[in-house]
């Protein structure tokens, strides 16, 4: 399976992965083939499940704060925040330039 620029870049920005190497791309065409093999197993009539615990009942426990009560200096360690929040922009990995990525995937 062909890995393009576009499903590149566009898995860059979902994951915040860099696959800006050759050895990153292989990586991840391996991944897709690995996950390939799971269109082989043959589901008829096999209804989607929400969990692989759904057939148990789970007991939920009280959110009890034990300890902490350390957001400020929690949020000391933010590059950049909003209100009590670390914000994360899209983009904030250095993604290669378009002409970088098309060579290294010639070559994969």
């Amino acid at each position: 399976q062909t890995v393009t620029v576009a499903v590149l870049d566009h898995l860059e920005r979902l994951a915040l992965v860099d696959f800006r190497d050759a050895e990153g791309v292989q990586r991840l065409q391996e991944a897709i083939q690995f996950a390939d093999q799971l269109h082989e197993v043959n589901t008829d009539g096999v209804e989607p499940m929400d969990s692989v615990l759904e057939d148990r009942c789970l007991y939920l426990r009280e959110d009890d704060v034990t300890e902490g009560n350390c957001t400020k200096e929690l949020l000391k360690n933010a590059k950049e925040k909003v209100e009590e929040y670390f914000v994360a922009p899209p983009g904030n990995i250095p993604l290669p330039k378009l002409e970088e990525r098309e060579t290294f995937l010639q070559g994969s």
